[in-house]
């Protein structure tokens, strides 16, 4: 790992938060979406503000390839604030050390579903009768729970998995996915992301919360024409972006046994119908469309 960072971040209106976050993850490691969360008077979980204002930040490393990579995203920044609010560009060199400890106050253990229990690696919380409890530390990859996306999709794990089954997490970032489906009895998982540091850190907290025999991680993607290790699966969660569910839907339907339900994921409203008919086109049934706020989770069947 680097020493030092560039924190490359912009503040934007929730809108245009999936647009600057996709940009931002051409070129930066990982991308972090900062949403004003209060904390529930009790201490248990929080709630998510979503009239305000949110800030997007992504990483470089400071190498030889930092300052035309900043350059990149500063007029990328310039031509989406066109289009929506987005304000310009604000970069602050920091090291590595500072980065992984200065964001933790904002995050709380919380309830997700009916039975999941997400709990920093950091904080202590009491465990009751029935919690799947996840103890997580996503340090610079994608999947606190807190974002509607992961949340949709945790349900739906709760729903869809059961005990034996064979589970593919496609963009499995922090792996709360891959985790939450091992504590629901899975018993294998192949958790796949395209950011090496994603596979550090979910082949971290797989470690931590003992289920890493279960989970095996790695730096890839779905590519045409190339089978997916594991498969045939049983169940399917897919956490990622509009454009990456498309390109990937004629590729998924080999990798599942016939019955088997996709979860997928990290939509935006506007987006769905068209997920939804190359799903469709490509062979999937559509089971049912979820909604929280702004953000779309659907449920596929391969026939």
């Amino acid at each position: 790992m680097p020493e030092s960072w560039l924190e490359l971040s912009s503040v934007c209106e929730p809108e245009a938060a999936d647009a600057v976050a996709e940009v931002f993850g051409r070129w930066g490691r990982g991308v972090a979406i900062d949403q004003p969360v209060r904390q529930a008077p009790d201490g248990d979980g929080g709630w998510i503000d979503p009239n305000k204002n949110v800030v997007v930040k992504t990483y470089i490393p400071v190498d030889e390839e930092a300052e035309e990579k900043r350059r990149l995203l500063e007029e990328a920044a310039w031509h989406l604030g066109r289009l929506r609010h987005v304000e310009p560009l604000q970069v602050r060199v920091i090291a590595e050390e500072d980065w992984a400890n200065s964001w933790k106050r904002f995050f709380f253990p919380h309830r997700v579903g009916k039975r999941l229990v997400i709990v920093p690696s950091w904080r202590r919380r009491a465990r009751e009768p029935g919690d799947l409890v996840i103890r997580l530390d996503p340090g610079m990859a994608f999947g606190t729970g807190l974002h509607p996306t992961t949340r949709m999709c945790l349900a739906l794990l709760e729903e869809h998995v059961q005990p034996g089954h064979h589970v593919f997490d496609f963009g499995c970032g922090s792996a709360i996915l891959s985790i939450a489906a091992a504590r629901l009895g899975a018993e294998r998982i192949e958790a796949l992301d395209v950011d090496a540091i994603a596979v550090e850190v979910a082949q971290e907290n797989a470690r931590r919360n003992k289920v890493a025999r279960k989970i095996r991680v790695r730096k890839a993607t779905v590519e045409p024409g190339q089978p997916v290790p594991g498969a045939p699966f049983d169940v399917v969660a897919a956490n990622i972006s509009a454009f990456v569910l498309k390109n990937a839907a004629p590729h998924l339907i080999s990798a599942v046994k016939p019955g088997a339900p996709a979860m997928l994921s990290g939509i935006l409203g506007t987006g769905a119908a068209d997920v939804q008919a190359t799903y469709e086109a490509a062979g999937w049934e559509h089971v049912e469309t979820r909604v929280e706020g702004d953000w779309i989770a659907m449920v596929v069947r391969r026939p």
